[in-house]
C-alpha cells in the first residue's frame, strides 16, 4: 500500500519505478542480444509516450550485468548537440555503451560526430527515436489501450478502486495512445476522486 499516495505520482511511473512490459517471446536479456550481435549498435523506435525511456531503463540494468560501461544522454527539446565534455568522450572504449535517449532531437552534424566517433573508439551506440535513424533496428515500442490497462492495474494493486477499465480507455483516447500522458490523466483523476471520497 502506497500509503494514501497517488499511485499515478511521477515516482511510481517514472523510468525504473515502473517495470517494462515485454510481449511473450521477449525480454531485456534477448533485446541486449540482439544489440551484440550488431557490435553494440541499434535503435529503439517508437511514438511519443510509447515506454522508449522506460525499455532503456530496463536494457541499461542488463547492460551493466554483462559488463557494459554506460554513458548515458537523454536529449530535450531543442537540444541539438550532446552534452558532454572532450574528457569524457576520450574515456570511451570497446567495453563502453553510449546510451542517447531522444538520438533525433540531435543536429545532423552531431549525429555525425557522435557515430564517426564511436566507430573510432570501438564504443556501442544505443539510441531511442521516434523514426529510422539508420542504425540496426532492435526494437519498436508499440502502445496500446490493453497495455495501458496492464500498466493501471499494476500501479492500482492494494489500492482503492477509484479507477476502472473504462477511465484508462476514455483517458488512452483522449491522448491519442501516449502512455505518458495517459498515467497523467488518470493521476488528475485519481485525485479528484481520491478528494470527493474523503
Amino acid at each position: 500500500m502506497k500509503e494514501s499516495t497517488n499511485p499515478f505520482a511521477t515516482r511510481f511511473v517514472r523510468p525504473g519505478a515502473l517495470e517494462y512490459l515485454f510481449p511473450p517471446g521477449v525480454s531485456a536479456a534477448s533485446v541486449v542480444d540482439a544489440l551484440a550481435a550488431n557490435a553494440w549498435r541499434g535503435q529503439i523506435v517508437g511514438p511519443h509516450g510509447s515506454g522508449k525511456s522506460t525499455l532503456l531503463h530496463a536494457l541499461t540494468e542488463e547492460l551493466t550485468a554483462r559488463g557494459r560501461h554506460i554513458a548515458s544522454f537523454a536529449q530535450h527539446d531543442g537540444a541539438r548537440r550532446l552534452d558532454t565534455s572532450a574528457h569524457e568522450v576520450a574515456a570511451w572504449n570497446g567495453t563502453t555503451q553510449v546510451i542517447i535517449d531522444g538520438y533525433e532531437q540531435l543536429g545532423w552534424s552531431s549525429r555525425w560526430w557522435i557515430a564517426r566517433t564511436c566507430r573510432a573508439q570501438r564504443a556501442g551506440l544505443l539510441v531511442t527515436t521516434h523514426a529510422d535513424v539508420g542504425l540496426p533496428l532492435l526494437y519498436e515500442t508499440r502502445p496500446s489501450e490493453e497495455l495501458a490497462e496492464e500498466l493501471a492495474a499494476q500501479l492500482l494493486a492494494g489500492e482503492a478502486p477509484l479507477i476502472d477499465a473504462a477511465d484508462v480507455s476514455r483517458c488512452y483516447h483522449e491522448h491519442a495512445g501516449n502512455l505518458r500522458e495517459t498515467l497523467f490523466a488518470l493521476y488528475d483523476l485519481y485525485e479528484l476522486r481520491r478528494r470527493d471520497a474523503s
